[in-house]
């Protein structure tokens, strides 16, 4: 899962009664691999490439139990709530949940199209329902998700439609991309191409979220 994890972040930004900024919604719903793509780059949680290993993508992803284990999304969803809880505290609650949940949306969209890669504990007991490799469902439900959750978006009244929509289609080219270009050539330009793209949209919301208008 890629786009569709925005999805998530386009539904529940600026809830009533419990704003969240859409950027860090964004950061928020890719946050285990933001955490992720370091740690291979320190050799700490492993992947190899392996061309047909899924129908569409190449990605062995056969040690990664600080980030994509279920015990350790629901940690780090939890360190989410005290964050957000503490940091802006005027906030409140509601909001800190929010980005709890966004955190932890992550694995439950991972867990559908993964294959058994992702641990329960530890590095055991793995699950995936492995949803890659069917590509015509996989990235049908990535575009649907994305594009339900900018439809949520728009009824509170969101600015710059136009430029979100276009936006959205973009970011679908690039999962099409992903999908069924080449493969990565290294874990390593695997880990730093992820970081660069979660930077660049989580900025792109930012832009287009700013002059949104007040509701009423």
């Amino acid at each position: 899962m890629f786009v569709g994890h925005y999805g998530v972040s386009l539904a529940i930004a600026r809830k009533p009664g419990a704003p969240v900024p859409l950027w860090l919604l964004f950061v928020a719903v890719q946050f285990l691999d933001v955490l992720w793509a370091p740690l291979v780059l320190l050799g700490i949680e492993k992947v190899r490439i392996v061309p047909g290993i899924t129908a569409t993508n190449p990605l062995d992803l056969y040690y990664m139990p600080y980030t994509h284990g279920l015990g350790a999304a629901v940690t780090w969803a939890i360190a989410g709530f005290l964050v957000y809880r503490f940091a802006a505290p005027r906030a409140g609650r509601v909001a800190a949940w929010l980005v709890a949940a966004a955190v932890f949306s992550h694995w439950v969209l991972d867990f559908v199209v993964h294959r058994p890669d992702l641990p329960i504990y530890d590095d055991t007991l793995k699950v995936g329902l492995g949803l890659w490799n069917v590509p015509a469902l996989a990235l049908g439900l990535e575009a649907a998700l994305l594009f339900g959750g900018m439809a949520l978006y728009f009824r509170r009244g969101a600015p710059r439609r136009v430029a979100m929509a276009v936006f959205g289609l973009i970011m679908l080219a690039i999962q099409v991309y992903v999908f069924f270009g080449p493969p990565p050539t290294s874990d390593a330009s695997i880990a730093v191409t992820a970081l660069v793209a979660y930077a660049l949209f989580a900025a792109v919301a930012f832009w287009l979220e700013r002059g949104r208008p007040a509701r009423t």
